[in-house]
């Protein structure tokens, strides 16, 4: 069997066609600078393509996505470039089983495999008989170094790696396309001097529905939710304002590290995340909105106010970069797209606390709110009514203290680090509510 190779600055998974061809050389010049491009493998009489490749070498990334005789995606797979040159990771696969060739693509009844691995040796393998939301049945996959890995082949020399799953027996005989780069709608001639620039970034001119390089998450305008005057939308109300924000109380932290994690932590290691400040007392505070709707039940206009962040704020200075919180060892290389780092909670609770008395704070913290024990001194823990805070132990020899505040579920959440331009420590951020847009106008009119 001959199978064709084309390539592309991306791939327009809407479409299901490349966007912006590009020649060979070119192809070759973006692997060599790191650049995304993408590789796609076709055969005669199938309008649908055999396999997608994706690369970015400078993000660390390799993706594999292969296509079934209806065009649907039918296996996806993620490998990462980290500390080796030579070799990649199979970080992440995801195997759909289709009922017919009438079922929708990514259809939730669709049963899944999903592996993860690491470098480490650890994995996780869940499977979904049921489809998404079905139930999963999670269990520890056996598998072996070469299969954990995979030999970085040279440019122009990758096999095609789906063979398998089309029932090709063979090798394949693969050939570059010979077909010359056209101009289609929105997708000017290679060479032109009006060629479109693609980046893999979401400010770059290819169509939203192209792929794009997986990324961590980004802090977003986390300043702006504590700037009075700042207009916002969550996506589900059109315009939110946001209001001072609320000061309650301080946190002593007198060991100069600062905790933040879930106080129903119980991996036995202390505190989720550590982030080093001076020794000191600082101001907690609420980041707030205040929006407007129409209540069916009360068959009216209500405007209300919401928590959308907590913070421990520890300078004056405004901060000039934010950054996500990482344990030693947590590797934004192995990160999905929009994947963070953070603090696990699995009762929608989360503390900033003195890392130095964490276990006399946590135990507190235990006997007031989870044994209810009515006897405790409240020099020792306080309850906080009418705010995202909850409560706040003390440990009495060391002045430490601890200061939990609810979330809006469990599951993990992000620590933002923000930083004046000298790269102190001035705040520390979570969002316990998705972070909101700026509405359009917001930087011109609310700028600091």
């Amino acid at each position: 069997m001959v199978v064709e190779v084309e390539y592309a600055r991306a791939w327009d998974s809407r479409a299901r066609a490349p966007w912006c061809p590009i020649s060979v050389a070119e192809a070759r010049e973006r692997d060599a600078a790191g650049s995304p491009y993408v590789v796609v493998y076709r055969t005669a009489g199938r309008e649908a393509p055999l396999e997608v490749r994706l690369v970015s070498w400078r993000d660390h990334y390799v993706g594999l996505w292969v296509y079934d005789a209806q065009g649907r995606r039918s296996y996806d797979l993620d490998m990462r470039l980290l500390d080796d040159p030579a070799r990649l990771l199979r970080r992440r696969t995801i195997g759909w089983t289709y009922a017919g060739p009438e079922t929708a693509e990514f259809d939730d009844r669709c049963p899944r495999i999903i592996v993860e691995l690491f470098p480490d040796g650890r994995g996780r393998r869940t499977d979904e008989p049921g489809g998404r939301g079905g139930g999963a049945h999670v269990t520890v996959p056996r598998v072996r170094d070469d299969e954990r890995w995979m030999d970085r082949p040279a440019f122009g020399e990758w096999p095609l790696l789906s063979a398998e799953a089309h029932g090709l027996t063979a090798p394949p005989v693969v050939e570059t396309s010979g077909q010359p780069v056209v101009e289609t709608p929105g997708q000017p001639v290679d060479g032109t001097a009006e060629r479109a620039e693609y980046d893999g970034d979401d400010n770059d001119s290819a169509p939203a529905t192209c792929w794009r390089p997986p990324r961590p998450a980004q802090p977003g305008p986390i300043t702006e939710l504590f700037r009075p005057g700042v207009r916002v939308t969550d996506g589900h109300h059109p315009e939110m304002t946001v209001v001072e924000p609320r000061r309650i109380g301080t946190l002593r932290v007198p060991s100069g590290l600062l905790a933040v994690s879930g106080p129903d932590s119980d991996d036995g290691d202390g505190p989720h995340l550590t982030v080093p400040v001076p020794p000191g007392e600082y101001a907690l505070e609420e980041a707030r909105v205040r929006h407007t709707y129409h209540c069916e039940w009360r068959k009216g206009q209500v405007t209300r106010t919401d928590t959308t962040a907590v913070r421990v704020l520890v300078g004056d200075a405004p901060a000039a970069t934010w950054e996500m919180a990482r344990r030693p060892g947590d590797d934004p290389r192995l990160l999905p797209d929009d994947g963070v780092f953070g603090f696990v909670t699995d009762g929608a609770t989360g503390c900033f606390a003195d890392a130095g008395a964490w276990e006399p704070l946590i135990a507190l913290y235990e006997k007031g709110l989870v044994e209810g024990d009515p006897d405790l001194d409240p020099d020792v823990y306080e309850d906080i009514s009418d705010s995202m805070y909850l409560l706040r132990t003390r440990d009495r020899s060391s002045g430490a203290e601890l200061a939990a505040f609810a979330t809006t579920g469990d599951g993990t959440y992000p620590v933002w680090v923000g930083r004046s331009r000298t790269g102190d420590v001035v705040a520390v951020v979570v969002l316990v509510e998705t972070m909101p847009e700026l509405l359009p106008d917001t930087e011109a009119t609310n700028a600091p």
